[in-house]
């Protein structure tokens, strides 16, 4: 008998076009031993809820739970976490579309490398459909980790919707801490402290890039222009840009896994990490004399161009600057 997988949907305020693509993509998998566990986060739309609530009537196999009041995005997949009973777990975005082998090929791969993680390729999409990027893994300069690595401590592997984890895992993400600040930085974390991690460079999934992403599916440019919008192009401006983009994409993780790591070498290489950032954010014009220790804590395979454009932000602010006001 095939192993279940549990299939994790957070929602809130979806579109009814997106959501019902999405879940149909879920229900159609070629693997069909799936539990669907869905928690909306107290959506405002009534027709969200209505939708939900159709298929699970259609479908055994859909656990729909609906939130009182609004918990936020990670509590709500913490929520999900903590009704999970397969041994194998699934995260889903809520607008997306599934290929129908996504589950089949992902769990395949993580049973024959015996890891605790896969995550897979996808094509970007906008909200109509169509295809405006179709190697995520390229575009986004994915950092490509087999087994174990620093990468998967300094960087989150993966977005979310590409995992598929272990029962393992999930045992050691639950309760969150507070320094949790995304679940599938999180799960890649002790994913690659446990049996390792390894990725499907084949796209399975199509994810979708509209008004409400914050910072996911954008590019460099995009994110620079919607920060100028609300902060103006000062340099000010910039240097409280370039601290924000540290602490969320960068220190903000490593603090989370100093939290979650039971290896001392792990321990050791986020306190530097800290150590690292700390002086990166007095950096105002150039800094050569700590530009090694990026390639220590940040460096890895298919970083490409992302890592070009990191030492410019980190070790040459005043040259960011520039780019930062003709974008």
């Amino acid at each position: 008998m095939e192993d279940l997988v549990d299939v994790l949907i957070a929602t809130y305020n979806t579109e009814k076009k997106y959501l019902e693509k999405q879940i149909q993509s879920i229900l159609k998998q070629t693997y069909k031993n799936l539990q669907i566990y869905i928690s909306d986060d107290c959506s405002t739309k009534p027709e969200v809820q209505e939708i939900l609530k159709n298929f699970a009537k259609k479908d055994k196999r859909i656990k729909l739970f609906l939130q009182p009041q609004n918990i936020g995005y990670n509590k709500n997949f913490e929520f999900l976490l903590n009704q999970s009973t397969a041994n194998y777990i699934a995260f889903s975005d809520h607008d997306d579309i599934w290929y129908l082998d996504k589950i089949e090929k992902s769990l395949k791969k993580l049973k024959k490398e015996n890891v605790d993680m896969v995550y897979c390729n996808c094509r970007q999409i906008n909200e109509n459909g169509i295809v405006l990027k179709e190697n995520y893994f390229k575009y986004k300069n994915v950092p490509l980790i087999n087994k174990n690595g620093k990468l998967a401590i300094s960087r989150c592997v993966g977005i979310g919707c590409s995992q598929i984890i272990t029962k393992e895992v999930k045992q050691k993400m639950i309760p969150f801490k507070k320094e949790v600040i995304a679940h599938d930085w999180l799960a890649g974390f002790i994913a690659n402290e446990g049996k390792g991690i390894t990725y499907i460079k084949e796209p399975l999934f199509d994810y979708r890039l509209h008004n409400s992403n914050v910072f996911g599916g954008r590019s460099l440019s995009q994110n620079l222009n919607r920060w100028k919008e609300k902060n103006g192009k000062s340099f000010e401006a910039f240097l409280n840009y370039r601290k924000d983009a540290i602490q969320r994409a960068y220190e903000s993780g490593i603090k989370m896994c100093l939290k979650y790591s039971t290896k001392k070498e792990n321990q050791d290489f986020c306190k530097n990490a800290e150590n690292y950032y700390e002086k990166i954010y007095k950096t105002k014009i150039i800094n050569l004399t700590k530009i090694q220790e990026y390639f220590k804590i940040l460096n890895g395979r298919n970083i490409g161009k992302k890592k070009i454009r990191e030492i410019i932000l980190f070790h040459f602010p005043i040259i960011a600057y520039f780019k930062f006001i003709i974008t």
